[in-house]
This record gives structure tokens, sequence and C-alpha cells, in this order.
């Protein structure tokens, strides 16, 4: 049975389509939309538990308020905001560079170790720090991956 060119048309994505497969926000891969909101999430729930108990915190400065953990907070999700807003607009390696970033700033957390040993901090900090750094790795890796793929797939197109 025979198509017709009309139905060809419809059946294959446009040229730009197949070499740029990531151009929209909706067409990013469901996972990283997860793995965004999973360090989203334990992300607000490190800096909610910290602002809330900062005293609970060993060796935290002084001049730490809740206010400004949240402020920090704010700042850090700002460019995780600004990373996905760049992809919604097309500009998607530098939109999934900030993503990268904003995942990166989730290993700060580890910082708290470096001002007193994980045993000196009380279960649930210890539960918001490492969830919070395992999700920010699980982000980290599929924005990586992404960022790797479309290298990859300029280096095709460029090379013809």
């Amino acid at each position: 049975m025979c198509r017709s060119r009309e139905a060809d048309r419809i059946a294959r994505p446009s040229f730009q389509a197949q070499m740029n497969p990531i151009h929209r926000l909706s067409d990013l891969p469901k996972l990283l939309a997860v793995l965004a909101v999973a360090y989203f999430l334990t992300s607000l729930g490190h800096f909610s538990h910290n602002a809330e108990f900062i005293c609970e915190y060993p060796n935290l400065p002084a001049s730490l308020t809740r206010a400004k953990v949240y402020a920090v907070w704010i700042g850090i999700t700002s460019v995780g905001v600004i990373g996905f807003l760049l992809i919604r607009k097309r500009f998607v390696m530098t939109g999934l560079l900030l993503v990268a970033v904003y995942a990166l700033l989730g290993f700060d957390g580890l910082g708290h170790y470096a001002l007193a040993p994980m045993a000196w901090h009380t279960p649930m900090a210890n539960i918001t720090i490492l969830s919070e750094v395992v999700a920010a790795a699980l982000l980290l890796t599929a924005t990586l991956g992404l960022l790797v793929l479309r290298v990859r797939q300029r280096h095709r197109v460029a090379a013809g």
C-alpha cells in the first residue's frame, strides 16, 4: 500500500526536530523533570529544617539567621528556575548548564560535615542533608548526560 506524500511529511519529523530534539521544555525527558522536582523538594526540606532548627546544627556561624538560610535557598533555586526558563526559550545548552550548576549547588550541604562530624548532627539533619545530596547527584548525572548528547549531536551535524 502506497502512502501519500502528505502522510510521509506528517510521519517524518522536520529537519529542525531531527537536529534539535530537545528544543522545548516539553521535549525534555520526563526523568529530568522528575529529578528536578525531587531535588527542589529535598533542597526545600533541608533548608527549611536548617532554618527552623538552626540551633541544632553544630558549629554554624552565629551570624547565620533563619532569614539568611531562606534567602540562600531562594538564590540557589533561582539558578535552576532560570535554567529551565532558558530551555523553554530554546537556549537549551545554556539552560542545561544552569541546571547542572543548580544541581552542583546541592552538594553544598556536605559543608555541614566540614563544621562538625555526622554524629554531632541530629538524625533528621543527616536525613535532610544526605537526601538533598543524593537528589542533586541524580539531577546532575541526568543533566550532564543530556549535555553530552547535545554536544555529540552538534558535532555530528557539523561533521556532516
